[in-house]
């Protein structure tokens, strides 16, 4: 889980640099609707509990805003211009993601039994700074893992 999570989270800068080129806004809600009512009927039909896999999901793209945020905040402080071959959000970047979506329900579908356990809260803690990784302060980490703590 925390691999697939650290894996989601290395696409935060690929999707940056693609709004940064366009000017595209970080925020999408419409997008992420449509996306946590797919994972909603998928989680369903993987025995994962509907509410439990939305919040989990809303939890990822919070944590990406963040990452996401904070770049265009360094990249305008430093004046920067447009990347050179930014990744296309439909072509490089929306790929990987629909690769790791049903992974990490198949993920949460493991976890979900756990999340009641105290000592989960214990491992998130004592694992998570060493697998999920290039994220600022830690701030999105705590983000995407929230979820995983407490059902």
């Amino acid at each position: 889980m925390l691999s697939l999570v650290d894996e989601r989270l290395e696409v935060a800068p690929l999707v940056a640099r693609a709004k940064w080129n366009t000017g595209t806004n970080i925020e999408a809600p419409k997008r992420e609707t449509e996306i946590l009512d797919r994972v909603a009927s998928r989680a369903a039909e993987a025995g994962v509990d509907e509410a439990f896999a939305r919040d989990f999901f809303q939890a990822q793209f919070e944590a990406s805003k963040l990452v996401q945020r904070r770049l265009h905040r360094r990249w305008q402080k430093e004046e920067r211009g447009p990347f050179d071959n930014p990744p296309d959000l439909a072509e490089d970047v929306r790929p990987v993601l629909d690769r790791l979506t049903p992974a990490l329900i198949e993920a949460l579908a493991e976890w979900q039994p756990l999340v009641e356990d105290p000592s989960v809260a214990l491992y998130l803690e004592a694992r998570a700074p060493e697998l999920v990784t290039g994220d600022f302060d830690g701030e999105p980490r705590r983000v995407a893992l929230e979820p995983l703590k407490t059902q």
